[in-house]
């Protein structure tokens, strides 16, 4: 007798090879046979022919804090996330100095729109070292597996006080005892390490993130470490990444390049399609796949859809830092959307400017011809040029402002506007397609726990499935063999996870069974769940019927067991490492 079966699902196992009816046996959280599966088992899933993949794993969270008060981790935990790795951009909470917790706290808050006051009462800092970080994680039990990297910005601040956080160079000391702590943390179990360099990233003082100018002497003792321990990843945001315009917009893949190359590591770095420049993209592309033959290893990390916020009376929008409208933002709101209704106060706010604009907004196209109301029936994030408010404005003679504040103070609306920053300069996800079917790109980028108050990404996982492998109608579509292999066994392969991701013998028991003809994201909704009343985004999804992590049923039809098998997952115990 088996301890679980998932009787007669359509298995997508992970590989990208097509799918085949079956069972999926599991015993001690492993699977242990795939196929018809004879015996009986003490718990049975019946599938009922519905689709059953591997659980999916996604590199690129920001769940630093939220690991010290959420055992469910959501919202990832609502689609089919059952791995995730944290500790990306450079940003973390170890090591730390007791007296740099509030500005660690900052430095997330800026840079990955976290609030501080819940980061603050939540985190519940048991540690000061990086392993001393991860033993901490390990003691809490949840609903899905975690796994960390260690974060540039912190070893800085650790070792150098307020000159890493100023970006001052190192001295040979300092950078000699960064590159200790950092095999520290390599030899506790971390993933790999991470930094940021794009000028978007900036702390709650504005200050850049720590790292950002780091010298290449710097980044290649760092990279070194990986090397001589032979294991772990390089992640990092690069310059221009973030939308701003570079004079050497291959000055930063050319030292990646290299990097790899002399480590023998992978270098995973963040790539979306550039305003500035459409078509950058191709080149860097051509360049990572190019670099293979030197006997370097860059993968591109892409988004499976646009990087954009979502624009709401509760997140950010153009009126928020209007004068007059900040005497009414302390108001719940449906009592501001009442108070926005008035025709004197509309007019004046209508007519002001905003006071202490944000400095990042000057790098991304002015007007609303990419704002896109959101229908409240389901969020589309590949809209047509004609949907935006300028359309609109063009057509009705309306001025595009006064639409977007009538749709914002209306009741009758869904009160949600998608505003893509990154990733859509031709209103069309065609490059993202090219993108995700490039040998070297790996799915990522989701943000998820961050951000909270103007994207959730998190839910990427859903829209990989439901966009791109059924919905689309603007462009081809992807495989669906292909869509669940992008998100199970490629990103746990980069990441030397290669216990999970494929729904075979000897592979951990993570998978989802997912209703696909009724799988659909539900609209984005602002909740204040955070520690401190603090708010965020959310948004779920309807048709998982369930999700197994190690053997154990954690969710069905989306609503949790109670079961929680999620652990700490340390890397490969660090060895020789190729120069």
């Amino acid at each position: 007798m088996h301890d679980l079966i998932v009787r007669d699902g359509t298995l997508y196992d992970g590989s990208g090879i097509p799918a085949r009816r079956g069972d999926v046996a599991v015993d001690g959280g492993v699977i242990t046979r795939v196929g018809r599966v004879p015996d009986p088992g003490r718990t049975e899933l019946d599938a009922g022919g519905r689709i059953v993949t591997p659980g999916f794993v996604d590199i690129h969270t920001h769940f630093d804090g939220q690991v010290s008060w959420d055992p469910l981790l959501t919202p990832s935990c609502w689609h089919g996330v059952t791995s995730v790795v944290m500790g990306n951009c450079g940003v973390g909470f170890a090591p730390a100095r007791p007296d740099r917790h509030d500005w660690l706290v900052g430095l997330m808050e800026g840079v990955e729109d976290i609030p501080g006051a819940s980061l603050s009462e939540g985190i519940t800092w048991e540690w000061e070292t990086f392993p001393e970080y991860l033993d901490a994680v390990e003691r809490v039990p949840r609903v899905l597996d975690v796994a960390a990297q260690v974060p540039h910005g912190a070893l800085r601040a650790y070792v150098m006080g307020d000159r890493g956080a100023a970006n001052e160079p190192p001295t040979e000391d300092d950078l000699r005892r960064m590159c200790a702590l950092a095999r520290e943390g390599v030899e506790a179990g971390a993933l790999g390490l991470s930094t940021s360099r794009t000028l978007t990233h900036l702390a709650i003082t504005g200050d850049p993130v720590p790292g950002t100018f780091a010298a290449e002497e710097e980044l290649f003792a760092l990279g070194g470490v990986l090397g001589a321990a032979g294991t772990g990843v390089f992640q990092l945001v690069p310059l221009g990444a973030g939308g701003e315009q570079v004079e050497d917009p291959l000055g930063e893949i050319t030292w990646m390049r290299r990097l790899s190359a002399a480590v023998g590591r992978p270098v995973t770095f963040g790539l979306f399609q550039n305003d500035n420049d459409p078509d950058g993209w191709r080149e860097l592309l051509q360049i990572a796949e190019d670099a293979v033959r030197d006997g370097a290893d860059l993968h591109p990390q892409v988004a499976g859809r646009p990087f954009g916020v979502v624009i709401s009376l509760d997140s950010t929008h153009p009126f928020h830092k209007r004068p007059s409208y900040k005497r009414i933002a302390h108001l719940p709101a449906p009592e501001r959307r009442a108070a926005m209704r008035d025709a004197a106060l509309r007019e004046r706010i209508l007519g002001e400017s905003p006071e202490n604009a944000d400095p990042r907004s000057a790098l991304f196209p002015r007007g609303y011809a990419r704002h896109f109301p959101m229908d409240a029936t389901g969020p589309d994030y590949e809209p047509a040029a004609d949907r935006s408010f300028d359309a609109l404005a063009r057509r009705t003679g309306r001025d595009p402002e006064a639409l977007i504040y009538d749709f914002l103070a209306s009741g009758k609306t869904s009160g949600m506007i998608f505003r893509p920053l990154l990733g859509y300069a031709e209103y069309t996800l065609e490059p993202i397609r090219e993108m995700l079917l490039h040998p070297q790109a790996v799915l990522g980028l989701s943000d998820a726990g961050a951000h909270c108050r103007l994207i959730c990404d998190a839910s990427t996982p859903t829209s990989m499935l439901t966009h791109w492998a059924r919905d689309r109608q603007r462009g081809e579509r992807l495989p669906l063999e292909f869509v669940v292999r992008k998100q199970t066994w490629e990103p746990a392969r980069l990441y030397g996870l290669r216990d999970r991701g494929l729904l075979r013998p000897g592979y951990r028991a993570d998978l989802n069974v997912i209703d696909f003809d009724r799988l659909a994201l539900r609209s984005p909704e602002f909740v204040h769940d955070l520690p401190a009343g603090g708010g965020r985004l959310i948004q779920k999804a309807d048709g998982y019927a369930a999700t197994v992590v190690a053997g154990e049923i954690t969710f069905r039809d989306g609503e949790p067991t109670g079961a929680l098998p999620g652990r700490l997952v340390r890397g490969a115990r660090p060895g020789p490492g190729r120069r």
